[in-house]
Order: C-alpha cells, then sequence, then structure tokens
C-alpha cells in the first residue's frame, strides 16, 4: 500500500523535500497507453510517456499527487534473451 500521511512516521515525498526511497512497479494485463491517459486525467505527473522497451514490455512512469514514483508496464511481446541482449548491447544474466 502507498498511501498518505497518517502518523508521524509516515511522510510521503511531497511533504520531504520530494525525496523518493522506493518506487512501485505494476505490471498490468490492460493497454497501458489508455492507464497512463487516465493516470494524466486524475492528476499524475507523467515522467516517462509510454514507449517499448528491449524486453518486450510497454512501460511509462509517474508521479502521483504526494508525489510518490509509479512505474507501470504491459507486456506487449516476449523475447528471447539472446533478442533482448542483441537490442540492448547488454549481457543479460539470470533470464528465464
Amino acid at each position: 500500500m502507498i498511501g498518505g500521511e497518517w502518523t508521524d512516521k509516515h511522510k510521503s515525498p511531497k511533504s520531504a523535500g520530494g525525496i523518493t526511497t522506493q518506487t512501485v512497479h505494476v505490471h498490468l494485463e490492460e493497454d497501458v497507453d489508455a492507464h497512463c491517459e487516465r493516470a494524466r486525467a486524475a492528476g499524475a505527473v507523467i515522467l516517462a510517456e509510454p514507449a517499448d522497451q528491449f524486453y518486450g514490455d510497454r512501460t511509462y512512469r509517474a508521479e502521483d499527487l504526494e508525489g510518490h514514483v509509479w512505474s507501470f508496464g504491459q507486456t506487449v511481446h516476449q523475447v528471447s534473451r539472446e533478442e533482448a541482449e542483441q537490442t540492448s548491447g547488454l549481457k543479460i544474466e539470470g533470464w528465464v
């Protein structure tokens, strides 16, 4: 759960000078582009527009009204480790 400030020990990034100590990633089954538009309409600041990633997901990143950073992704196509390595130029270990 990411929530608002409910005690003196719970602060949001907004009231802590914008400091974020974690980012939440949510993997979606639904259309990530439509999700982004709903987030934008609800007041989220879109930090990174939806874009296809080398590992087969389409992702975007947003900041909510209290300053929490979220990333959202949807798998749009399956890629092999070899394809991901070729596309990214990285050597990927532990790919399952």
